[in-house]
């Protein structure tokens, strides 16, 4: 599957102030401008960028939003589909869904609880919905503070968070069969005291 950008997919143009919070989509393309059906996010903080979608996510518009001048650290952490789980070979593809009324406040309450325990400058938290082949992003958590040590622990607690407690499900896909699997249980231990 191709989007028409070298494989890049989908790329986040500008920056987003309140009013322009709209996921503008063209084929994979999101657009900060008014050209096609828009969906609103809602943001609460102008820093954070929350969103689960089913486009492809672009890790340079990730960390192009999470930039900032002031910020002497970015951390990053890409989640991609793999061929193998436990007890597993030959995983094919994936497919996710998600409570849609209910994941993006989820990880913005998430986003939220990291901003209370570390000084992040900017943060983004994002999830891929639909079917991913083998190699695809499927999760994008990004974020930006002025020292290593708080990025580092803020984008550990983001993604273990976002795991745990958001309403995304996952089933994999393989040559024998298919079958849904609950993250949340393999990995009990909360990360909240990090």
């Amino acid at each position: 599957m191709t989007d028409g950008l070298g494989g890049a997919g989908a790329v986040l143009i500008g920056r987003f102030t309140p009013a322009l919070w709209r996921l503008r989509v063209r084929g994979s393309v999101i657009h900060g401008r008014d050209c096609m059906a828009s969906v609103d996010l809602s943001q609460p903080n102008d820093d954070d960028l929350v969103a689960v979608v089913p486009e492809p996510i672009d890790a340079a518009s990730v960390l192009d939003f999470v930039s900032a001048p002031d910020s002497g650290a970015i951390v990053l952490f890409l989640g991609t589909v793999r061929n193998h789980s436990p007890g597993k070979t030959g995983i094919t593809h994936l497919e996710y869904e998600a409570y849609e009324e209910v994941v993006e406040p989820k990880i913005r309450e998430i986003v939220a609880e990291a901003r209370q325990k570390w000084p992040v400058r900017r943060a983004a938290a994002l999830h891929r919905t639909g079917e991913l082949g083998v190699g695809e992003i499927s999760v994008a958590v990004a974020v930006s503070s002025s020292h290593r040590e708080d990025a580092f622990a803020a984008g550990r607690y983001l993604i273990d968070e976002l795991k745990r407690r958001a309403p995304i499900w996952k089933k994999e896909h393989w040559p024998g069969g298919a079958e849904w699997v609950r993250e949340d249980l393999a990995d009990p231990a909360p990360t909240s005291d990090i």
